[in-house]
């Protein structure tokens, strides 16, 4: 069935061309029968570089055929598809001889779907529902790793234990911070959480160096991604757990630097 855009049986839909091209970018295939809800997934995904959408699907067939077309590095993949379970699509695309990564985006909370997930290889799990910022993180720590792995070259086994585990060998590049994070906050953040006695939540964080809740916790999370923070979940009475943040020890303050810049 062809449907125009707009429809909840949207075929997967090429993105228009882009009038310009930010270097090296990362391209999206969003997959999720709810035409609403990839709406929502394909502008939360364009927010953050270098990531771009090529293109929809709302099947797992129209997903395979879209994968073959556009060639995305990257596809956001609902579980919950109205032909096939997504976790079966993966090893589908595998056997065409596709290898985009895949990011799991579902509300499947099964453990079975978990497991199986990471079996297939995906490279994170995000829950739904989900805010602009949690999968901006994940986007991210996906694009540090991606990096990694593209501009590694394998001399010892400390290489190889550093793109599988992400740890920073000593010799290894120092990660840029990325767009709109300045080396002057990251210091200040880092210096706060080492200091801190114990775990520092995002608010927490804010009152000790003045910057608002959601930088703290934008910067916590970079430092989570790069491996210089752990992550801890507190859990209260009512609401959403509460994220703590504790230094690992890894020392990266005194050489960020922002992305672009020597």
């Amino acid at each position: 069935m062809t449907a125009t855009s707009g429809t909840s049986d949207a075929t997967a839909t090429a993105a228009p061309p882009e009038t310009t091209c930010a270097a090296a970018p990362v391209g999206v295939l969003v997959v999720d029968d709810d035409f609403m809800v990839a709406r929502v997934h394909r502008a939360f995904v364009e927010r953050v570089e270098p990531f771009r959408v090529v293109g929809v699907a709302g099947t797992g067939e129209q997903a395979l055929a879209a994968v073959g077309e556009l060639r995305p590095d990257l596809v956001l993949l609902d579980l919950y598809l109205p032909d096939v379970f997504g976790l079966d699509v993966i090893p589908r695309l595998r056997a065409a001889g596709h290898d985009c990564d895949v990011m799991v985006i579902s509300a499947a909370r099964e453990a079975d779907a978990v497991r199986g997930a990471v079996r297939h290889g995906v490279v994170d799990y995000l829950l739904k529902p989900f805010e602009f910022e949690d999968l901006r993180v994940r986007l991210e720590r996906y694009a540090v790793q991606r990096g990694r792995l593209l501009g590694t070259v394998v001399r010892s086994q400390a290489d190889v234990d550093r793109v599988l585990a992400g740890a920073a060998a000593q010799a290894a590049p120092v990660p840029a911070l990325p767009k709109g994070m300045s080396v002057e906050t990251a210091d200040l953040v880092e210096r706060t959480l080492r200091e801190a006695d114990g775990t520092l939540s995002a608010s927490e964080c804010a009152a000790l160096t003045g910057i608002s809740r959601v930088s703290a916790r934008r910067y916590l999370e970079y430092f989570h991604t790069v491996g210089s923070a752990e992550v801890s979940l507190r859990y209260g009475v009512a609401g959403r757990p509460e994220r703590r943040y504790r230094f690992r020890g890894a020392v990266t303050g005194p050489v960020l630097r922002p992305a672009g810049r020597p």
